[in-house]
């Protein structure tokens, strides 16, 4: 079901509910996702529509992380959003149906998505609506006793970007996601193989954020599903092989004026070259000020960092981005301007080859184990805040930074992205924006929960450390 400003009137619940019967539908995923964005649902029977949409289903809040309630609490409701009521193509009989959590009737200051929505609003009032788009990255692998391995075993070749066998031998997989994808509205531009073994890239039309972040949401759930039928595992896991390139999401993203429409990020008279407006200058500038605060929640797990390294893929660089920069279609820049081609996407052209409606900024430092409506949120509130500061990031970085020496990036004042999840976590707790973003208690049990996921992660003994120091002496 697409987007459609539906109310949540009795007689359009009745008249939505009498559509999806008419669909097929059986059964109904009251749904939230967690700290973690892990969706969480019950299942309802269509008959109780109506009931479940007007907040019947209740979740126990102590049983969920992050979600800051004891096991003496009442339930929290989820009260789904009629506007997001999914069917699911691989599933016709079964509507997904993300929502937003409440206790008593009032909205829960702890829900992903709830926080997604007060950023949302705080653009709208400025006059803003936030689009955003994300490129899906996945691995799809084989379990091999303890180990995992690439899906397809004649997939072996080392440089493995946009190789046209692996892609075929894959053809049946993909045209299924593709065909599900297009079913869904996403409108599937391209599809293409990564640069390492069974590692993809499915790309599909922007939208507003937060029906973005409930795409990407899905997107997970129907790439796992599928991927199953076929005897193998998609995995959202950022770097699962050491010498392979890691999976990211990058978040591509543009300001609209709500009332014209019209992109606000373009400026042919831009004199840095980049085509951006003085506006989207200072949106980047404010990412780069909060950069290592926005990685503990753009890359959120221990091996998030395994992929933010400079060396150490099969094809010599990483491709990651590491440092606090941005630059004109330079990969090696948290921010990237991408260059968008007039003749490609229509007769709107200005000078430096910007086709204006098409003016965005990319971050690349987001990877797709992501909450993406508590990524998204800590992005836009640090470009909102640019933007309300009047903030400028000086000129673009054109250099390749994986080749400029430390006393040089020290010379530039070029600072670099957290080196693991510990530092992330420390920058996100020393920054006010996390807490002004989060709200107090979803801040304190996100630095909480990580801090312990890397202590778990550094208190295991590895196979490496075995390897290398039990007879080293």
């Amino acid at each position: 079901m697409a987007r459609s400003g539906a109310k949540t009137a009795t007689g359009d619940l009745k008249a939505l509910k009498r559509r999806l019967i008419d669909k097929g539908v059986k059964y109904c995923l009251a749904s939230y996702v967690d700290i973690h964005g892990v969706p969480k649902a019950k299942g309802v029977p269509i008959e109780h529509f109506e009931r479940m949409m007007r907040g019947s289903e209740l979740f126990t809040g102590a049983a969920i992380d992050g979600i800051g309630q004891g096991p003496n609490e009442d339930e929290l409701a989820v009260f789904p959003d009629p506007r997001a009521v999914t069917q699911l193509p691989w599933r016709p009989d079964v509507a997904w149906c993300p929502g937003n959590l409440k206790f008593h009737d009032d909205p829960w200051h702890m829900c992903a998505r709830t926080i997604l929505a007060q950023q949302v609003a705080r653009a709208a009032k400025m006059g803003f609506k936030f689009n955003l788009g994300v490129e899906c990255e996945i691995y799809i692998v084989r379990r091999d006793g303890d180990r995992i391995v690439p899906a397809n075993p004649r997939d072996v070749i080392p440089r493995a970007a946009y190789d046209v066998v692996g892609l075929m031998e894959e053809l049946d997989w993909m045209d299924e996601m593709v065909r599900t994808m297009n079913e869904l509205g996403w409108d599937v531009h391209s599809f293409d193989h990564e640069d390492a073994n069974s590692q993809f890239e499915l790309d599909f039309a922007y939208s507003d954020v937060m029906t973005m972040a409930d795409r990407f949401t899905l997107f997970r759930m129907m790439a796992k599903e599928i991927s199953r039928r076929y005897g193998y595992e998609a995995t959202f896991m950022p770097k699962p092989w050491a010498d392979k390139t890691g999976s990211g999401a990058h978040f591509n993203m543009s300001i609209e004026d709500t009332k014209t429409g019209k992109n606000l990020f373009g400026d042919a008279r831009d004199k840095r070259g980049c085509g951006l407006s003085k506006l989207a200058y200072s949106f980047v500038a404010g990412v780069l000020r909060h950069g290592p605060a926005i990685a503990a929640v753009t890359c959120p797990i221990v091996n998030s960092y395994k992929r933010l390294v400079k060396t150490g893929s099969m094809t010599g660089f990483t491709w990651a981005p590491i440092y606090v920069t941005y630059g004109y279609n330079n990969r090696t820049n948290m921010m990237r301007v991408p260059w968008v081609r007039p003749q490609i996407e229509g007769p709107e052209s200005e000078r430096h080859g910007v086709y204006l409606s098409g003016a965005r900024l990319e971050c690349r430092a987001v990877d797709p184990s992501c909450n993406p409506y508590l990524a998204a949120a800590i992005m836009l509130a640090a470009g909102l805040d640019g933007i309300e500061q009047g903030l400028d990031p000086g000129d673009p970085n054109q250099d390749n930074l994986y080749l400029v020496t430390a006393e040089d990036l020290k010379r530039r004042k070029i600072k670099t992205l957290p080196r693991t999840l510990l530092e992330a976590v420390e920058a996100f707790a020393a920054d006010p924006l996390g807490k002004r973003v989060f709200g107090e208690e979803l801040a304190r049990s996100f630095i909480e929960l990580k801090e312990k996921e890397w202590w778990d992660y550094h208190n295991t003994v590895s196979a490496w450390e075995i390897e290398h120091y039990l007879v080293k002496w």
